[in-house]
């Protein structure tokens, strides 16, 4: 028996080496938007691919077929070990983090996405690169900027259009913008805008981009555009991970990790919504949809009402020790000289 035996230990011996040895990751990636949109088809299983490249399998990743929660509560969600992985909108995690919302202050953006992801991973890194504490920060990423709709014949010029409407918003600046406005608000996440908008409970709408008017069935609902020269409003993804998942990894693993992550994902995500918006705006104009320039005044008066916001959000990133000043007109600066604007 023993003599049979022999040979059978001596190939396990010789196959056995510290890298078959090493217990493999598998990460279950949440998703929140539904499943055909494109991060979900696209930019998350391509990191999850790039994350098996360059841990040579060791590090894998799968995406449930349907969200494990609710948008809010995707940070939750990785922080409970629910899912290991998840992009989180800062929005929703504003009382958690601040640093990520310099980029989401009114009219501080611009139409390249890449150079403005680029731009807030470069001032996390500078003014707020431990916030994130008892969870991976993997990636930030920032998307075009959001623009003013309207559903009536009529569109969005001035102040008091804006006033004489009921408007749907997401939650955060653009609604507090309306608020302030003494606007009829309707504010939600904008995986639920088309619930609202096509049922006709709003003649109106702020803070989405070309791509997702398009990605959320919002084209039939819309007839008109209003442009900014200054992007009105720019949404934040945080990219998280829990932290004992993290510490699972070894730490060259972890290196390979961040190597495709951090601006490198940053980057991937952003200009995939800016070719997404190229072809949404093609579907627009062909729907009809009118695109406007907005009017000096009314850009000029938006710019004015979102003063005390960003004072706002400064008093709160200085609550977290943030230099909001410091990180805002870094985030400005940075941003305009990676997409060649400065």
């Amino acid at each position: 028996m023993l003599n049979r035996l022999l040979p059978a230990l001596g190939l396990a011996v010789a196959l056995w080496t510290p890298q078959a040895a090493q217990a493999e990751t598998r990460l279950l990636v949440n998703c929140f938007w539904p499943p055909q949109h494109f991060v979900c088809r696209e930019i998350l299983p391509t990191w999850i691919e790039r994350v098996e490249e360059v841990t040579e399998g060791r590090v894998r990743g799968i995406i449930p077929p349907k969200s494990v929660a609710a948008p809010p509560e995707q940070w939750d969600a990785v922080d409970k070990g629910i899912a290991d992985v998840a992009a989180q909108f800062t929005g929703f995690v504003q009382n958690r983090v601040q640093g990520p919302m310099v980029a989401m202050n009114l009219f501080t953006g611009i139409q390249d996405a890449q150079a403005m992801s680029t731009a807030l991973w470069e001032t996390r890194e500078q003014f707020f690169p431990d916030e994130h504490e008892g969870i991976k920060l993997l990636s930030l990423w920032v998307i075009t900027p959001g623009e003013v709709w309207s559903q009536t014949d009529e569109p969005i010029l001035s102040v008091e259009d804006l006033q004489n409407r009921k408007i749907w918003a997401l939650p955060g600046s653009p609604a507090n913008l309306l608020k302030g406005l003494e606007s009829g608000v309707v504010a939600g996440p904008a995986v639920q805008a088309n619930e609202i908008i096509s049922r006709g409970v709003v003649d109106g709408y702020i803070a989405l981009s070309p791509n997702s008017v398009d990605t959320f069935q919002l084209i039939p609902y819309t007839t008109h555009r209003t442009v900014f020269e200054r992007g009105l409003y720019t949404t934040v993804f945080n990219l998280l991970m829990n932290e004992d998942k993290w510490n699972e990894i070894s730490a060259e693993d972890q290196a390979a990790i961040m190597s495709v992550s951090g601006p490198e994902l940053g980057r991937f995500a952003a200009e995939y919504w800016e070719r997404l918006d190229a072809a949404s705006l093609s579907k627009l104009e062909e729907a009809g949809i009118q695109t406007h320039q907005a009017p000096a005044e009314f850009e000029q008066a938006l710019v004015d009402a979102a003063e005390a916001l960003t004072e706002g959000w400064i008093a709160k990133a200085g609550e977290k020790g943030i230099d909001g000043q410091a990180a805002l007109d870094f985030y400005i600066k940075r941003s305009r000289e990676l997409a060649g604007t400065n």
